[in-house]
């Protein structure tokens, strides 16, 4: 199968993506990578009447830094994160990410931007950017907004994003040297989409113990105060301690009913709790 007849333009500034997005009357679609959007247009799943290419606009590929966090252009790819092209504000755990990521193909072309405005919720940066408690920048006509990573998934490929906005930057906070992380993904076999992930992240000095539960087929569960979850302080034996019946309530609040399901996630969130205690 192929796309039905759409119309093309590629984009010269995020100004003009955005007056694109916000033609009347127009079902638009941003193109960058296109990992996800080009088999959805194969398989006729997206119907867009006008693709709009955004890969030529030099500043959805820069990166800027403060002293607390580092701005990342939507455009970005998994592999620039993996390779080091771009700089670390999370102690590894960024490239561990990226270059465990769909196949290395995928990681070429994919990016950031693409992966979070997609709303897959088995895919990784809806994930574990709430864990990191990213912020996105978004663009329309009306301006500049941010919102939260840990908002941005409603549920299964629906997010907080109106049709004419773009993604513009993805605002990663950085880690402290005291910082440890722990992030653990169950699929198939490497490369196939996540079954289960789970993350956990202790950053004592910015005060800041997080972690996610996700691919759980709808917006992931993200935790702004990971003590809730485990009993006693974070020490070694982290894994031991996860409270069951907190992972449990929280699933029922998200309603997941599959048996198998949560059984994943609830190991997944133990192993990623032993990793961030070795780490």
């Amino acid at each position: 199968m192929k796309p039905i007849a759409f119309n093309y333009e590629r984009a010269t500034s995020i100004e003009d993506a955005v007056n694109l997005l916000s033609e009347q009357n127009v079902f638009a679609k941003i193109i960058a990578g296109s990992q996800s959007l080009g088999p959805m247009l194969n398989l006729r799943i997206a119907q867009p009447e006008l693709l709009i290419d955004i890969t030529s606009i030099r500043e959805l590929t820069d990166v800027a830094s403060t002293q607390d966090h580092l701005d990342l252009g939507a455009c970005i790819t998994h592999a620039d994160i993996e390779d080091g092209r771009v700089p670390d504000p999370s102690k590894g755990l960024l490239p561990h990410v990226a270059g465990t990521i769909a196949y290395r193909a995928v990681r070429n072309r994919g990016t950031i931007g693409g992966s979070l405005a997609h709303g897959d919720p088995a895919a990784d940066w809806v994930s574990i950017f709430p864990l990191l408690d990213a912020e996105l920048v978004v663009s329309s006509r009306r301006g500049k907004r941010t919102i939260p990573a840990a908002d941005l998934l409603v549920s299964s490929f629906t997010t907080v994003l109106a049709q004419d906005e773009l993604i513009e930057t993805v605002r990663v906070p950085k880690l402290s040297d005291r910082a440890r992380w722990g992030v653990y993904k169950i699929n198939q076999k490497a490369g196939e989409f996540a079954h289960a992930i789970a993350g956990v992240l202790h950053d004592p000095e910015r005060g800041h113990f997080r972690a996610v539960i996700g691919a759980i087929e709808t917006a992931p569960i993200v935790v702004a105060d990971a003590a809730m979850l485990f009993s006693g302080p974070h020490g070694p034996d982290l894994a031991e301690r996860v409270d069951e019946k907190v992972v449990e309530r929280m699933l029922d609040e998200r309603a997941v009913r599959d048996a198998y399901t949560r059984q994943l996630a609830l190991t997944a969130l133990k192993r990623a709790a032993r990793q961030a205690c070795g780490s």
